[in-house]
């Protein structure tokens, strides 16, 4: 994930059941000044939030898009603790009506170890 025009905060959640790091999340700033880029596996979730009056980014994907695949989390789930940097974002009608981590446990990926 990049950034080519603008500023977001990007932010990647493990997901996996069973992960030693399920539920932990890492946040980045990116933005076409900086360069920095974000690379989120397979298995985790992925959010931003735009910074700036307008962002544009491109990112790749390691497997065609496939909507089955797709879940939603509410960004503010006391369980992730992410600390956003707005406490009212301008959210989508289907992210409005995300739910919590935990409702979605029998949706997860599993973890594997790797070399297992």
């Amino acid at each position: 994930m990049r950034v080519v025009r603008g500023e977001i905060w990007d932010v990647a959640v493990d997901v996996r059941r069973g992960s030693p790091s399920f539920g932990r999340h890492v946040a980045e700033t990116l933005s076409a000044d900086n360069f920095v880029q974000l690379w989120i596996p397979p298995g985790f979730a992925h959010g931003f939030l735009v910074l700036s009056e307008e962002a544009e980014f491109v990112y790749k994907c390691t497997d065609y898009y496939d909507p089955s695949d797709e879940l939603r989390i509410a960004w503010n789930d006391p369980t992730l603790a992410i600390p956003w940097p707005t406490k009212e974002p301008l959210l989508s009608e289907p992210d409005q009506r995300a739910p919590r981590l935990a409702e979605l446990e029998g949706r997860l990926p599993r973890y594997s170890r790797p070399g297992v």
